[in-house]
């Protein structure tokens, strides 16, 4: 049987208002333990960028793609925003994805 994909974009930060990643998986449980278990070489790593702060469950990958290229482009000030809007605390929320 086949896993069912749900594709997200997620935000990640170091600390609150600290350094940010945003991405796009189709697996969001799995690809916010990776990050947060130093998996790969990359950005996440070097930065100790571990804190799912944010993300946004889409229909489609197409879309989930469109979002993460539109979010990317936006001001720092508007990606602090968008976290604060609905996690003021900038609480990891890997436990409420897990659960």
């Amino acid at each position: 049987m086949a896993r069912r994909r749900n594709p997200c974009v997620y935000l990640l930060a170091s600390r609150p208002r600290g350094t940010l990643y945003i991405g796009v998986t189709s697996d969001l449980v799995k690809r916010a333990w990776q990050h947060r278990n130093d998996e790969g070489e990359g950005f996440t790593r070097r930065n100790r960028i571990h804190d799912l702060v944010w993300y946004e469950p889409h229909e489609t990958m197409e879309s989930a793609i469109a979002r993460e290229t539109t979010l990317k482009a936006w001001k720092r000030i508007w990606k602090i925003a968008l976290v604060e809007s609905t996690n003021p605390q900038w609480r990891d929320l890997f436990a409420d994805i897990i659960g």
